[in-house]
């Protein structure tokens, strides 16, 4: 493998997330990835801090997952879901209905993220629509959240604060609220919910749904805030007959200390969105799921038929290794794997909360975060990283932890005690 000649073709005709063509980030070509640790071209290794963005909580190359897509590509490895169906489509869907919340009764399977939101939303506007209230239009949002790159998932993330502010003239207008400063573990007080109930009750007759992401608020700015205001937000979407959306894609299947996060809370929306971690990091696979109310009204009215189908919709492949990875993770001890994690993330972390340019620490489960008072330097932290043996990829004030889930406490502790050096020796 030439690998110069690799990265001069990757450098001159490769798009890579939110990156420029004319001044592009370095990047570091993976040839192999066992374990926690990724290869590089030149022999490094790292121990990879980022489980490929929440998803690949088995870590990598493992067997269990690998012989789910051997025995399934020799079966049969894609077939339209249009008037088709197959075991692993419909096995998959036993097992998530089995462990999301009880009133999530159907199911909708798509390719990623985002368009699992684009899906929620869609879901929302043909309900109302079949109810004869076709004037709820809007969704209401908090401020720091942050949804998918797609347009209408663009709409309902952080207009101001986020990356998609670029594109404020063609999206949607949306509601947002304050995010909640009640952190986790803390209760929600009146002056916690009010913003959330007084937008809720001006709006409630234009929202086709609230949509947020329960617990934690991901890349608009990895906030955790209290389980209280999860419930009580789900009591004032009942009170209002506003329908309620969870994105789960990034906290489901255990990240939170949960299962799902809104496990902390005891409570369950209307519409969830899963994702990521779904195939343990393997192939791009999502789902939406909702009740048999919503389902029932969509489908008895007209035009009888919800409005969605992609392609690659329930590809056998990525539900197969969907459920090996969920049994995977089932049959561990997956719980406590997730508490020795929080526990190493809070010591190894801890010596950065005393720094100057450290404005907050904060850990749950396994994602520890670390949020800077300036902006990092990307290009040259990231390096830093590398150089130390260790993947992580920041943006913005925050420095964060994600790391697959069978990391051990010496891994873990490298990987913690790396970046406490490099942020407390900045270059």
């Amino acid at each position: 493998m030439d690998i110069d000649a690799l990265l001069a073709f990757d450098r001159t005709h490769l798009w890579h997330p939110y990156a420029s063509m004319d001044n592009p980030n370095p990047v570091y070509p993976v040839v192999s990835a066992n374990g926690v640790r990724l290869k590089l071209a030149d022999g490094r290794e790292l121990i990879d801090g980022m489980a490929s963005w929440w998803s690949a909580i088995h870590g990598y190359n493992h067997p269990v997952l690998n012989q789910a897509l051997k025995t399934q590509i020799d079966q049969v490895s894609h077939v339209m879901f249009g008037g088709l169906t197959h075991p692993a489509a419909v096995e998959l869907g036993k097992k998530l209905i089995e462990l999301t919340p009880t009133p999530l009764q159907t199911l909708f399977y798509s390719d990623s993220g985002s368009v699992a939101v684009e899906v929620a939303m869609k879901l929302a506007l043909q309900y109302w629509q079949a109810n004869g209230e076709s004037q709820r239009t809007q969704f209401m949002s908090l401020r720091g959240g942050y949804h998918g790159d797609t347009l209408g998932a663009m709409s309902i993330c952080d207009p101001i604060t986020g990356m998609h502010s670029l594109f404020s003239n063609v999206l949607n207008q949306q509601v947002f609220v304050e995010r909640p400063g009640c952190r986790f573990g803390q209760p929600c007080n009146d002056q916690d919910i009010a913003p959330f109930a007084a937008a809720l009750i001006e709006n409630k007759d234009q929202l086709a749904a609230v949509i947020l992401e329960p617990i934690v608020q991901g890349a608009g700015g990895m906030w955790f805030y209290s389980a209280d205001y999860l419930y009580k937000v789900r009591q004032l979407c009942d009170q209002h007959n506003v329908l309620l959306i969870f994105d789960e894609i990034a906290t489901g299947f255990g990240r939170t200390g949960q299962l799902f996060a809104c496990d902390h809370a005891n409570v369950a929306p209307d519409i969830m969105c899963i994702g990521k971690a779904l195939t343990g990091g393997y192939l791009s696979l999502a789902a939406t799921l909702t009740t048999k109310k919503i389902s029932d009204v969509i489908s008895e009215n007209e035009p009888g038929v919800f409005m969605h189908g992609p392609t690659f919709m329930g590809n056998p492949l990525a539900c197969s290794v969907a459920l090996a990875s969920i049994n995977l993770l089932l049959e561990s001890d997956w719980r406590q794997n997730i508490a020795d994690i929080e526990t190493g993330l809070r010591t190894g972390l801890s010596g950065c909360q005393a720094l100057d340019h450290v404005a907050d620490v904060r850990v749950l489960g396994a994602i520890g975060v670390i949020e800077l008072k300036q902006a990092v330097d990307m290009k040259s932290i990231t390096e830093q990283f590398v150089q130390s043996g260790i993947w992580v990829r920041p943006f913005g004030k925050l420095v964060y932890l994600m790391p697959p889930y069978i990391i051990n406490q010496d891994d873990l502790s490298v990987l913690t005690s790396t970046v406490t050096s490099i942020i407390s020796n900045p270059e």
